[in-house]
């Protein structure tokens, strides 16, 4: 029998985060293939003439790309 042990992710739901290109709040997290992925919405800014078009705000960062605020 292996045991495997996983680190517990350094961020928390709900909590404020920077990254290169902007900053976010983090609504999940999973571990997947050894690192922690995180699901960051960014705030919306002003409407454009055209409308919005689904999740545009949300982006998939590693940990090791995010930044506690």
């Amino acid at each position: 029998m292996t045991t495997t042990l996983v680190q517990s992710p350094i961020f928390r739901q709900a909590q404020k985060v920077m990254f290169i290109g902007g900053e976010g709040i983090v609504q999940s997290c999973k571990h997947e293939a050894g690192r922690w992925t995180y699901l960051v919405k960014m705030p919306l800014g002003v409407d454009p003439n055209f409308g919005r078009i689904g999740a545009e705000t949300m982006v998939l960062l590693q940990e090791s790309d995010l930044y506690a605020t």
